[in-house]
This record gives C-alpha cells, structure tokens and sequence, in this order.
C-alpha cells in the first residue's frame, strides 16, 4: 500500500517535499491557471455501449473570459482554501472523492486488523524452513508470493517488515543484499503495477474513469503472470550468477527461522483467500462497488480477528485488533486525504463536467491538440511516458489515480484510446515507477534495511528497468492493438 510518506536524502541533506505539500503546491497552480486560462465546455454524445457521455472531438468552445477563482469562498462557488473541505466532502459512497477517502481507510484498517494475527507472517517462515535447501525453488516461490501480495492487496511497504528477516536469510544461502530487496519489495512491486485487482490502484482509477471493478481483469491478470515470470527469471538468473562468481563462498548452514505456524494460521490464510473468491464473485455477477468491496474487506478483517482471538488468544486480546485497524487506517490517512484534496483542485478548476464551462476543458482540449494527429498507439505511450513521469512527485497509487485520472480519462475519449488503455497506462507507469525514484518510501526504507545504497541499486538495475520499460510499452502496443 502506497503512502506519501517524504524520502530524506541523508548524504546532501535535502529533503523531499511531503506529498501534501507537493498537492498544495498544484492547488496553488491551479488558482494561477484559473487567471491565465478562458474556460471551456465540450458537446457529449451518449455512448450505447457503454453508457457513457464521451466528449466529441473538435466540439470545444471557449466560454467567457479567464478569471482568478475565489481565495476564500464565493456562495457555491470553490475557492482556494475551500478546496480542501470542498474536496473531501464532494460526490458520494459510491465515487470519488468521499466514497474513495472512506474506502481507502476501511481497507486500510481491514488489512491491519489480518496483518496483526500474524498469520502471513508464519506461513512465510513455515514456507521458507520447508524449502531452505532448495534454494532454487525457494526464491521463486517467494517472489511469486510477493507479487501476488502486490497485485491482490497492494504490498508495498509491509515488504520492508519481511525485508527484516529475508535479506539477512538470503545472504545465508549464498546470495547478496540487492536479492533480498528484488525478492520482498521488488516483487511486489511488479505485481501492484500489473494488478487487476489492487484497491489502492485499479480499483480507484476505474472508479475514477467509471469502468467497473475487475473489468478487463482477463488481460491484466495474463500480464501479471508474464511480468512476475520474466521479473523471477531476470531475477534468479542475476543471483546465481553472482552466487557462482563468488570466490571462495563458504558453504551454506542449515539455519531454523523461529515459527509456530499451526492450523488456526493457516485458517485465517484460507480465510482471506476465501474473501478473495467472495469479492471477485460479487463484483462479477452482483455488481458489487466501492461500497460493498469495503464492506467485504471489512467482513475478513472481523472474521480474521475473531479467529485469532478464539485461537490464538497468545496473539493479542480484542483491543489490540481494534488498535491494528486505527493503526492501518491511520497509514493510509495521507493517501486519502491526497484523493480529497484532489478533488477540490478539480473543483477550483471548475469541475469535469465536459458539459459545462471550466478550465479542465480547455487544458483538455490543449492536451489533445497537443496530441492531434499522432495515432492512439503514440498517444497511449504518450500516457504511459506522462503517468511514470508524474510517479516522481506523487508517490501515492490512489492519490495520483485521483489527480491524473480525471484528466486521463476524458482525453482518451479525445485521443481515440479506451479508457482501460488510459487506466493500464497509469497503474504501470505508477507501479514500475517506484523500483527505480528515490522519492518512493518503501524503496529507500527495504534498500536501508539491506544495507544498499541507492547508487549501487541503480547499477545493478539498469538492465531491469530497459526490460521492464519493453515489457510496459509492448503491453501498452497490444492494448491498443487488441481494444482493450
């Protein structure tokens, strides 16, 4: 789970700017915009298909002249500093942005409340005593655990908590620190960003762009499995070969990581899993929402701590998982507070209503004239090139689904590109992202653990990244090519 935690860079001692500060800074940009650009509305057309009103390409008409918005308030209309309660407070349950602020902090806490029993924890180190002396077999199943954790749920940070204990195990059969980091926070990165069902990500943006939950889910979860695959062998391939070129590596030591992995672990393992076939089974044939999706997640983070609680009192008592689910909430509080804040900036443009006048319009009509005459292959890299690059600043997967979608999503109906096309350009651009920018957190936090400083990171990782940027390009050329 992403969240703009600020990245401190110890050897120059310069710090990065908190996302908050950095989205006040865009709202502050925004208010300029609002006295430097006319506002602008477009005509619609009701598509059949999907329901949907898309904007009809060359429709744009300016509307009245640029006028600074509001500092304060002005009757309904938003201002600077109304933007951020304006924001928070706008749309419903079952959109952005209060549905997606209160859907960010119930999953949040609901994943506390199932990380706080301990269970995922005890079958990881139950998992790694059994296949210790299969180190071959080991990491991958490992990595392949680590990117399922990314695409299901998001992991991202709780990687370094494994890191912990991985990178000091993985040194121990005979493999370097940097392993250790590809195997926790490497792994799951891949998986965040090749998701088709992560909340913190997929499912805000489509929220965001009004695609369904789990829709194309078929094409994301191929890619998911050729992304994980190709990053394993990329990943085995580099460790072995350093393992071999040591000279004189001493021979590897059984070692016992400490355990108690038992059968009430593993019954609230299943029962997560379990959650996870009731909420495909409901987004797929009831229709399930934002609404309902953290409701189930709620549902597992109850059962989950009831299990523990009836066996393995040892683990905590009630209040302990009450405190887990404030402490989860609480982690993701900045996320959804960026998401809010989002919001109101698209407000003090004017809203995005392509119908009605507002300054959103006509930076979306620059956008596409910006674009016009390439092909929707060259406007879909175009996207993807955008979203990585704005990765750098808003590290946040739902806040920056909230800043960028709501642009991204009507310029594709401009450009000719679907809006799952616009929707797979963000989350791989946000989630490969995060391997490579010292502003990601979770990355300078599992590389400080390791003991890896980010320059040598970097070396090691140039060729990963020209793979993965191939891969990320190729997915993006047969979206475009399949209509995805």
């Amino acid at each position: 789970m992403h969240t703009p935690t600020p990245v401190t860079n110890t050897s120059r001692g310069w710090q990065m700017p908190d996302t908050l500060l950095i989205v006040g800074g865009v709202l502050l940009l925004a208010l300029l915009l609002t006295a430097l650009l006319a506002p602008g509305q477009f005509e619609t057309r009701l598509d059949a298909e999907t329901g949907r009103h898309l904007l009809q390409a060359g429709s744009y008409q300016a509307v009245g002249e640029a006028s600074l918005a509001p500092i304060f308030t002005a009757g309904e209309q938003t201002g600077f500093f109304s933007a951020f309660f304006d924001g928070m407070t706008s749309g419903s349950r079952s959109g952005s942005a209060i549905g997606v602020v209160v859907f960010i902090l119930l999953v949040g806490g609901s994943f506390g409340i199932v990380l706080r029993t301990g269970a995922i924890d005890e079958m990881l180190k139950w998992l790694i005593n059994r296949l210790q002396h299969k180190a071959r077999l080991l990491l991958p199943v490992m990595a392949l655990f680590f990117s399922l954790g990314g695409a299901v749920f998001g992991m991202g940070e709780e990687a370094m908590a494994f890191a912990v204990f991985l990178v000091p195990l993985v040194r121990l059969l005979g493999y370097d620190a940097i392993t250790g980091v590809l195997l926790t926070y490497g792994a799951t990165q891949v998986g965040f960003a090749t998701s088709w069902m992560n909340p913190f990500s997929v499912a805000i943006a489509q929220s965001i762009a009004g695609l369904p939950p789990l829709s194309g889910a078929g094409f994301r979860m191929v890619m998911w499995l050729v992304f994980t695959l190709i990053y394993i062998i990329w990943m085995m391939s580099r460790a072995e070969r350093l393992r071999k070129n040591q000279q004189g590596a001493a021979p590897v030591q059984p070692f016992a990581l400490e355990q108690k992995f038992a059968w009430p672990h593993l019954l609230i393992v299943l029962c997560f899993a379990a959650g996870m076939v009731w909420l495909v089974w409901g987004v797929v044939t009831q229709g399930y929402y934002l609404r309902e999706i953290a409701s189930q997640f709620l549902v597992i983070g109850c059962v989950s701590a009831l299990l523990a609680r009836l066996f393995l009192p040892q683990q905590g008592r009630t209040n302990d998982y009450v405190d887990a689910f404030k402490t989860g909430a609480a982690q993701l509080l900045p996320a959804a507070m960026v998401v809010g804040i989002a919001q109101g900036i698209l407000l003090l443009l004017g809203g995005t209503d392509p119908a009605k006048p507002s300054v959103i319009n006509t930076i979306l009509q620059h956008a596409a004239s910006t674009i016009d005459g390439h092909s929707s292959m060259v406007a879909a890299q175009g996207m993807l090139v955008f979203q990585s690059a704005f990765n750098f600043l808003v590290t946040s997967g739902s806040g920056q689904a909230a800043l960028t979608m709501p642009l991204m999503a009507p310029l594709s109906d401009l450009v000719g590109v679907s809006r799952q096309t616009a929707v797979l350009a963000f989350q791989l651009g946000d989630g490969l992202a995060h391997l490579f920018y010292p502003t990601s957190p979770a990355l300078m936090g599992t590389l400080a653990i390791a003991g890896v400083e980010f320059s040598r990171w970097l070396k090691a990782m140039w060729s990963l990244w020209l793979l993965l940027t191939l891969m990320s390009i190729s997915a993006m050329a047969i979206a475009v090519w399949t209509g995805f």
